[in-house]
């Protein structure tokens, strides 16, 4: 994978540009996790599993950003079981 910074969540890379990191309960910038992952100093969805992320993950890949099943389906289940929140 690349050298990005990703939410240690979903891998969303994170960036200042693209505005999309989480916050803490004050409302202060999360550097771990993206904004659909984590607002308010808390996950968005606590119970979510990690099977579940994986699927979602996949989902927006092949629909949102038009990733072939085959290559999202490989980098949802090789990044996303090695990131903090899934240890």
């Amino acid at each position: 994978m690349d050298d990005k910074i990703r939410c240690q969540s979903c891998g969303m890379p994170l960036s200042t540009d693209f505005g999309n990191y989480g916050t803490h309960e004050a409302g202060a910038p999360v550097s771990e996790y993206c904004m659909f992952c984590y607002q308010g100093g808390a996950f968005t969805n606590p119970n979510q599993t990690l099977d579940e992320m994986i699927a979602s993950s996949i989902e927006n890949m092949t629909g949102d950003l038009g990733m072939p099943v085959e290559q999202a389906t490989q980098m949802a289940n090789t990044v996303i079981p090695s990131l903090k929140r899934w240890q």
